[in-house]
């Protein structure tokens, strides 16, 4: 009987068939296509949600299968995750194409011989294989444990120093691993208050030998990256660590990047906006912390410069060491998506609306083909002759006048580009939306005309056409590091390819916790609409008994779709999706998305970076009401304040008393005294620290008032006293919630 099944939503279309997988103990099962029938069970077929169809497994599922009627259409995958408590649906084919891959390498050898586990004695799992690779190395950085406990913090960072000067002069850094991990893990206990677990050790060693380590969520991931950063940066070359998004690269360098810095090593942050001078100063930091766009673009710049002083990178070895976050979605799904640097070209707008009223009068499969894959329209000969009649052209492909590209990219923009899922339209501008974290790539342009008859489409305002000037790839740009590591909670589905393309071999780290979620069975659909109406009743059946429910969408689209049916039936609900206004309440939205009565729609959880904790989220809500009652001083011209309902529970006189007198301090201290009367005088003062304080600069100094690093400011440490007691305070509340909550069966996902 199986241990861990997934239940996914599907809608069924297409002649390829269903494909249904189940997860059992130690491998899956995929169900194939037959002639007649599909293999499953004898799961009665029932309906769920205005009588649409779905077949759902209710018994163990036998070694054959079980067997129900076939579906006659195949369109959609879905992919299903799950987190904390309990169950996913979320409609992706991503993770489902992954997962069948994973399943499928299996199915035949258990078809024919069963479960071979059971039967071979010897088999270890690859949980199993990685404890036993790196069993010695554990031992030995335990066995330092003691002794690196009791020095001082001035020995841990003298014996930083003594590390850089071994490996600088050619000592070998496996041989440097045992002292590196276990001074490190001593920094960040006192530093952090979190030790490493001997897992998270292992996952810091599979990165340091340049393989991809795959960690389940809330493993740690975080916290394992600075461990090879460490000791790759003992060398003097530095190391990068990649994410996924600007938030997460800042929030990184501030938080876990704390133990580095109190042993001695200087950490960068690279973020989107900054001058060319702040990048330096932040690629030469030993550790820094990066966006994989603006690596791949600083790259681009740099083959671009005129001169070596005009460098972001470091001039010499720039790409020695690099640990990629969630590394499937980089490395595989965005392989081959190129980072194009362009300049601006001359065009003619007017082409771009006649265009798009050709585009209007084309048919699909009659006078053009669409390849969703390649995300292309081909016109085929009816069309092409449509075209010439519609633009009253003899040929679309005259060199002097050429309308063809013209043509195409209007069939482009009206088939495959869909608004709220490519793209959105703010202010008057299309700007596109990142289909696999769901944010909005401001400043960010498609080339070759696309994004110009996205435009014409949208009826906005026509901007110039570019011209590529530098392109890269991911694929290209990260086989340049000398040695690559990476981290996710989904790559030994992927394991071939990441060996075929980049040459990195996949372990599998065991979690420090044995799972205590529940996986439910697969539903599959006939259509979209019976899927959402069934997601929109098991929502409003948990929400009844106040059972928190987080709901992932691939594209806003969808998240509008599952939004509008909980509205007729009466269901509050938080919406996290691309479109500005609910960007902006992201860490809001999330920090709250496991209180009770909590119903969360979100198009992309990758990357987000707040935890979502059962009754909520009390360190959150500390550091935002601290940021609220600071940043409304501040920078008074921009709201702070969060909604009332956000906070469980008003604050007493006594605390809100103290939260004011220490604001009121802070506020006194952090605000410049001076003006400066002229540009030197300015930058004197920038150099001093004396300059005009900056959104970044207070959120820097509030993450160090809100974790436990060691600091001599007076001021940070008033902050850090009335930060722990709003956080006891919240915590009172959000307890008792989480008891309540985990009662409930946990979180519905």
């Amino acid at each position: 009987m199986p241990t861990r099944s997934t239940r996914r939503l599907a809608s069924a279309g297409g002649a390829a068939g269903i494909y249904l997988l189940f997860k059992g103990a130690s491998s899956g099962r995929v169900v194939e296509e037959t002639s007649s029938t599909a293999f499953l069970g004898p799961a009665p077929l029932r309906a769920i949600g205005a009588g649409v169809p779905c077949w759902e497994s209710q018994e163990a599922m036998p070694d054959g299968g079980w067997e129900v009627p076939r579906a006659s259409h195949a369109s959609g995958t879905a992919m299903a995750s799950v987190l904390g408590g309990a169950f996913l649906a979320q409609a992706t084919g991503r993770s489902a194409r992954r997962a069948k891959k994973e399943q499928s390498q299996r199915v035949v050898a258990r078809k024919l011989f069963g479960d071979l586990n059971q039967l071979n004695p010897f088999y270890e799992t690859p949980e199993q294989q990685t404890k036993k690779r790196y069993a010695p190395q554990i031992e030995a950085v335990n066995a330092l444990e003691a002794s690196m406990s009791e020095k001082s913090d001035d020995e841990l960072r003298a014996l930083t120093k003594e590390l850089q000067e071994k490996a600088q002069n050619g000592t070998s850094l496996d041989d440097l691993l045992p002292e590196s991990f276990a001074l490190v893990r001593e920094a960040s206990v006192r530093v952090l208050g979190l030790r490493p677990f001997d897992v998270q050790l292992m996952g810091g060693m599979a990165l340091h030998e340049g393989r991809i380590a795959e960690m389940g969520t809330g493993e740690g991931k975080t916290l394992v990256a600075i461990l090879p950063c460490f000791l790759n940066a003992l060398t003097g070359k530095g190391a990068t660590l990649v994410t996924v998004n600007d938030y997460l690269a800042r929030r990184d360098a501030e938080w876990v990047g704390q133990p580095l810095r109190f042993l001695g090593m200087k950490v960068g942050v690279v973020q989107n906006g900054m001058t060319a001078e702040l990048k330096k100063k932040a690629y030469l930091a030993d550790v820094t912390y990066v966006t994989n766009s603006e690596l791949g673009f600083d790259y681009l710049r740099d083959q671009m410069a005129a001169s070596p002083s005009d460098l972001s990178l470091r001039e010499k070895d720039p790409f020695n060491f690099a640990v990629v976050d969630e590394v499937d979605s980089i490395l595989i799904d965005e392989a081959r998506t190129p980072l194009i640097i362009s300049g601006e070209a001359q065009s003619n707008p007017k082409k771009y609306l006649i265009a798009n009223e050709c585009a209007k009068s084309l048919r699909r499969d009659v006078h053009y083909t669409v390849d969703e894959k390649t995300r292309q329209c081909v016109l085929i000969e009816q069309g092409v002759q449509m075209a010439e009649g519609l633009l009253g052209k003899d040929d679309l492909f005259d060199p002097e006048d050429p309308w063809f590209p013209f043509v195409t990219n209007a069939l482009v923009a009206k088939d495959i580009y869909v608004k709220d899922k490519a793209y959105i339209v703010k202010r008057g501008e299309v700007m596109i939306v990142d289909e696999f974290t769901g944010r909005v790539m401001e400043g960010r342009r498609w080339s070759n005309g696309l994004h110009q008859a996205v435009e014409a489409k949208e009826s906005v305002q026509i901007q110039s056409e570019s011209m590529t000037l530098a392109s890269i790839s991911y694929q290209s740009l990260f086989r340049l590091f000398n040695k690559l590591g990476g981290m996710t909670g989904t790559a030994f589905s992927e394991a071939k390819e990441f060996k075929d393309f980049y040459k990195l071999d996949t372990v599998v780290i065991p979690p420090n916790l044995s799972k205590k979620r529940v996986d439910k069975d697969d539903m599959v659909f006939v259509d979209d609409i019976g899927k959402w109406k069934a997601v929109a009743r098991e929502v409003e059946n948990a929400h009844r008994i106040g059972r928190p429910v987080l709901i992932g969408t691939t594209n806003v689209e969808n998240s509008e779709i599952i939004a509008e049916l909980l509205d007729t039936l009466g269901v509050p609900y938080q919406l996290l999706n691309a479109k500005p206004e609910n960007v902006a309440r992201e860490t809001e939205i999330v920090a709250s998305g496991g209180r009770k009565y909590s119903v969360t729609i979100a198009t992309n959880m990758a990357g987000r970076g707040t935890d979502i904790l059962l009754g909520g989220n009390s360190n959150m809500m500390a550091r935002l009401r601290l940021r609220e009652e600071l940043y409304s001083k501040l920078f008074p011209k921009k709201s702070w304040a969060m909604p009332e309902e956000f906070y469980p529970i008003d604050l007493s006189k006594s605390i809100e008393a103290k939260v004011d007198e220490v604001v009121k301090k802070t506020v006194k201290a952090w605000m410049p005294t001076k003006t400066a009367k002229s540009m030197k005088a300015a930058e004197q003062m920038a150099e001093e620290g004396g300059g005009e304080l900056t959104e970044l600069d207070a959120e820097e100094r509030l993450s160090l008032a809100c974790e436990k690093a060691p600091t001599d400011d007076k001021v940070v440490l008033e902050l850090r006293e009335v930060y722990k007691d709003l956080n006891a305070y919240y915590k009172q509340v959000t307890d008792l919630e989480k008891s309540e909550v985990q009662a409930f069966g946990g979180l519905l996902v």
